[in-house]
């Protein structure tokens, strides 16, 4: 079993993007889907696109949700529980940091911490 991640943004092309990037750095394994944008493809967030995201990804090892920002934030807030986490993670950062330590087949505590690190990512 595997952690699986969703990531919430206010862009449907962002969070596919940011999924993408993330799938080919942390491993093709990793159960990762986004939930971007509004139901109609418009901008905002959609608690029925986060909903059916994290059907899709749970493989019973619990699910981290990776929120870019504002009211994305409230959406994934919605879905919380013991084996529903939001992470307060830089989007992209924390995205990749999630998903390379799922693909390890860290716990849903690990996953967590190792995109919680991802804060203090330096560039420079």
């Amino acid at each position: 079993m595997v952690v699986g991640i969703v990531l919430i943004s206010h862009s449907g092309p962002l969070a596919a993007e940011v999924a993408l990037l993330a799938a080919q750095v942390g491993g093709a394994g990793v159960p990762l889907a986004a939930a971007g944008g509004a139901e109609d493809g418009g901008l905002g967030t959609s608690p029925d696109l986060v909903a059916a995201a994290i059907a899709e990804v749970d493989r019973g090892d619990g699910v981290i949700l990776i929120p870019d920002l504002g009211s994305a934030v409230l959406t994934a807030r919605l879905f919380e529980e013991e084996r529903v986490v939001v992470a307060d993670v830089p989007f992209v950062e924390g995205a990749i940091a999630a998903t390379v330590s799922a693909g390890a087949g860290s716990p849903l505590e690990a996953v967590l911490a190792a995109a919680e690190e991802a804060r203090t990512f330096r560039k420079l």
